[in-house]
């Protein structure tokens, strides 16, 4: 990895919050922030290489069919948000910006894009 280089890796706020059904994802996405913080913070001192989460609206994709109420939590959060959900391309457009310079001081975060439901 380059120095200045971005690691960059997709959750979603169950690590967060309890969303029934959503099971043992919520646990590994909880999982999956953490060591994104502590590696993070080796790969940041040692390396100048930044990682980072991006929490994404509930996005509709083969692995999310897969969880029972998907279409609820879809709904639900297209409801509460006041810029509605993020679409998968608009995750693609943001997280394009995290490997850019302009963001080459943004390190150990779980950034939500999610149209405000968070």
């Amino acid at each position: 990895m380059n120095e200045w280089g971005s690691i960059v890796a997709l959750t979603y706020m169950a690590a967060q919050r309890v969303f029934p059904d959503y099971n043992d994802m919520a646990d590994n996405k909880a999982y999956l922030e953490s060591i994104a913080r502590s590696f993070g913070y080796f790969f940041g001192r040692d390396q100048k290489v930044r990682v980072n989460t991006i929490s994404q609206s509930p996005t509709p994709t083969t692995a999310g069919s897969g969880v029972k109420g998907f279409d609820g939590f879809l709904a639900y959060a297209e409801k509460m948000s006041p810029l509605g959900n993020a679409t998968a391309l608009e995750c693609a457009d943001y997280t394009i910006t995290l490997f850019s310079d302009l963001t080459k001081k943004v390190t150990l975060q779980n950034l939500f894009h999610d149209g405000g439901f968070s």
